[in-house]
């Protein structure tokens, strides 16, 4: 199941064996079709995100938050535009998390010349307004806020900010829906779901300060430091 969280009129639904406490925990039943999208898709794309990590070279990275793009105005699953993972380390740029990384690769595709869409910057930012962005967590205050200026149509997340505190990391403790709740001034109302697939998406993102914690799936804990690394690396 996830939560459904709409920017200008937040909407409680209820489950059929259950009662949502508060607008944070407003619950949707997996039958439904958000905006004209399965929750079968929605699982889908939220895979995608973490399948990200592999392809950006490992299935365990330290920070493994990743993020797709996706058009969900293109037939079938919809379309994915662009991916992007946590490139601190890599890059040394401490504002490089997953969705911003998502959200530059998307403005370079779009604009890019030589690609499939070759979009003006100003047709590039109004593009924004017909996509989703699917990440394996919860933003942090700084990647919601850029969701928000993007004008992206969805803001979907696996795993909760909550989640992430009682594991370990460390946050600024603003959720998402706050971030949406004080954006009304800015275009394009956006839809966020939250809570897709987290009994995937949590274990990527549990065993970084659990040392009992089973690694993912190809990885498995060094013998020198303890930490989940890929199996033969």
């Amino acid at each position: 199941m996830f939560r459904v969280l709409s920017l200008l009129s937040l909407l409680v639904l209820t489950p059929q064996h259950g009662t949502a406490t508060s607008l944070q925990e407003a619950i949707a039943e997996p039958n439904l079709s958000i905006n004209s999208v399965p929750f079968t898709t929605r699982v889908y794309w939220m895979r995608r995100a973490n399948a990200v990590l592999l392809e950006l070279g490992s299935p365990c990275p330290f920070s493994a938050f990743a993020s797709v793009i996706v058009n969900h105005t293109a037939a079938g699953l919809g379309k994915l535009v662009c991916t992007g993972g946590n490139m601190n380390r890599q890059t040394g740029n401490p504002t490089l998390h997953g969705e911003i990384t998502a959200i530059q690769n998307c403005s370079a595709i779009l604009t890019d010349l030589a690609g499939p869409y070759k979009l003006s910057p100003a047709r590039a930012l109004d593009a924004f307004a017909e996509l989703s962005l699917y990440t394996n967590a919860e933003s942090c205050p700084m990647c919601a806020s850029a969701i928000r200026w993007s004008g992206l149509r969805e803001y979907i997340y696996g795993t909760s900010v909550e989640t992430l505190v009682q594991q370990g990391w460390g946050q600024i403790r603003i959720p998402s829906l706050e971030v949406f709740r004080q954006s009304f001034d800015l275009p394009n109302p956006a839809r966020l779901l939250g809570g897709v697939l987290t009994n995937e998406t949590d274990p990527y993102l549990s065993w970084q300060f659990n040392p009992e914690y089973p690694c993912p799936a190809g990885c498995a804990r060094s013998a020198t430091t303890n930490s989940c690394v890929a199996v033969g690396a």
